[in-house]
């Protein structure tokens, strides 16, 4: 009986381990008060409303929850308030809606006296469906006393560079974030305090607009089924397994987060495709934590990164680089805020290399770029400005509420091909080529950035895309994966005695009379091949701010 028993345990055990394979989210959805909501639209009532508001925002009908916006649509000339300008984006759906406004703060009376040249974006959205993560808590607001008569537990936090001013109205959440520094202030930077009372402006300005209780349908859950058959070549490491010594930190290790936040579709049109760091692997830079030899520039040297002794070579095409299995690169070591990272701070998304590298010659050290294609992940709407050297996908369904990112495509061919603000596109739609642009042509490595940001109570935050991706490339290939146990991680003194001098091509090592063992000849200094992460940032030779966040202009993103 105890035998049976104790057999029985272990069959529940196994069987609870690989039903935690993979994960749906956890999701809060309250009820809207959608009679609340009448009784505030009236006289003219909920249907007069959209129809006054359609002309300004498209489909405003289809939102699940109340329209929150700094337009008056029941004014006798409906238009917008505060010196607030509407982009072209706006979206509405079964999840709620997000719009971006824009102000210039030298336009507005009241914020004449902020230095801040350029056009402030203000992103406004209505949740009606908020992810409970099981990570690092969520940081902590604090109240917004001059708006509490209003809004009523109205709070205000700075997370992830973003100020986020959020209040609850009707049962839904609705946050406004703007993307500031807490800084001191300049022509060029936005401090947060400035945010602050830009942000104070659009929420004492927001009027109902328009929303509809026949856009609610029920919540769907996201599948995590799998295919049946397990493909012979695919493979792939946990999430949160890093290489070693490549976190933030060496003591951390990534986020082993196994939540598929999505039913999507793989962001690269082809298979194979090849999830794995673009900074640790062969031709990386370490992300600038130091290499020996420090200058290596000859295709097929040897080197090391310092922080983890990993021994690489100088070529990009490595067949290392090109093969599985996979390898998760969220929070790997990068400068940058992110709430869901151990170390608070991290890579913002996964790193995907495409099916294979082309070079222009044998000697070449390089992949060519623009040979495969990146494809939309689902059916959304478009964030960008011209020159933008990151895309933004919104994806609104009954199932999902998600900010996905795609980073290192030619800004000249999404320019050509219109992806700009407000452009629907469809599931598998080409959107441009894998490319390597970081600021300027080459700029990086041949690879398709993607993260993936969820709302939360506070707003969208950034959360590990890997086991999303994994179930995807499965129903991209038609076979399921097989998890490898990760190797442990060396400890730090075993590390120390891995950063030995690199070994050297014969022609490369001094002749035996020498006195000296020349470690290399080094050749002039290569070019800066710098990686692009979330927020833009200031230009700086200054290692301690090369990875600080630029100002909120060209890009909405910053380096890697």
């Amino acid at each position: 009986m105890i035998w049976a028993a104790l057999v029985s345990l272990a069959l529940c055990l196994a069987n609870a381990a690989a039903a935690q394979e993979m994960t749906a989210p956890r999701i809060d959805a309250p009820a809207v008060d959608w009679t609340a909501v009448a009784a505030e639209a009236e006289p003219q009532g909920l249907p007069a409303l959209n129809a006054a508001s359609e002309h300004r925002f498209a489909g405003i009908a289809q939102s699940a929850v109340p329209v929150l916006v700094p337009f008056d649509a029941a004014a006798k000339e409906p238009g917008l308030r505060a010196g607030f300008t509407a982009t072209p984006f706006f979206q509405a759906g079964p999840a709620g809606y997000d719009a971006a406004f824009e102000i210039k703060p030298s336009d507005v009376q009241e914020l004449s006296d902020i230095a801040y040249a350029e056009p402030v974006y203000v992103l406004l959205s209505g949740f009606r469906i908020t992810y409970v993560l099981d990570g690092p808590p969520l940081p902590a607001t604090r109240p917004v006393k001059d708006l509490e008569a209003a809004f009523p537990g109205i709070r205000r936090v700075w997370h992830e560079f973003y100020l986020r001013t959020i209040f609850n109205r009707y049962g839904a959440t609705y946050v406004a974030s703007i993307f500031c520094r807490d800084v001191s202030p300049t022509r060029k930077v936005l401090s947060c305090a400035q945010a602050a009372r830009i942000a104070d402006r659009i929420v004492q300005n927001l009027k109902l607009a328009g929303g509809s209780p026949d856009a609610e349908p029920p919540v769907s859950a996201v599948s995590i089924a799998r295919p049946d058959h397990v493909s012979p070549d695919f493979t792939y490491y946990p999430p949160g397994s890093l290489i070693p010594g490549s976190g933030r930190r060496p003591d951390v290790d990534g986020r082993s987060d196994r939540t598929v936040y999505a039913d999507l579709r793989f962001p690269t049109r082809e298979a194979p495709a090849f999830a794995n760091s673009q900074s640790f692997n062969n031709w990386g830079d370490c992300d600038f934590t130091g290499r020996s030899p420090r200058r290596v520039r000859a295709k097929g040297a040897p080197y090391v990164c310092k922080v983890n002794g990993r021994a690489l070579v100088f070529d990009e095409g490595s067949g290392a680089n090109y093969r599985y299995p996979w390898r998760d690169n969220f929070c790997e070591h990068r400068r940058f805020k992110v709430g869901q990272c151990p170390a608070g701070e991290g890579h913002q998304g996964q790193d995907i290399r495409p099916s294979s590298c082309s070079k222009a010659n044998d000697g070449a050290d390089r992949c060519q770029s623009d040979k495969q294609d990146a494809v939309a992940a689902a059916d959304g709407m478009i964030l960008r400005r011209p020159k933008q050297e990151a895309l933004l996908l919104f994806v609104n369904s009954a199932s999902a509420h998600l900010r996905l990112r795609y980073m290192h495509m030619r800004p000249q061919a999404m320019d050509a091909n219109g992806l700009l603000s407000g452009k629907r596109v469809r599931e598998s739609e080409v959107l441009a080529a894998v490319g390597n642009y970081d600021e300027y042509e080459h700029g990086t490595t041949y690879h398709l950035h993607f993260d993936m940001q969820a709302p939360t109570a506070i707003g969208y935050v950034f959360v590990n895309p890997y086991m999303t991706l994994v179930a995807s490339y499965e129903r991209l290939i038609g076979a399921r994966g097989t998890e490898l146990v990760p190797e442990p991680r060396p400890a730090p003194e075993t590390v120390a005695q891995q950063i030995l001098p690199v070994p050297l091509p014969p022609e490369r090592v001094a002749p035996p009379q020498a006195k000296h063992r020349i470690l290399a000849v080094e050749p002039p200094a290569p070019l800066k091949h710098r990686i692009i992460a979330e927020e833009p940032r200031p230009r700086a030779k200054h290692q301690a701010h090369r990875n600080a966040p630029r100002k909120h202009g060209r890009r909405y993103i910053a380096k890697r």
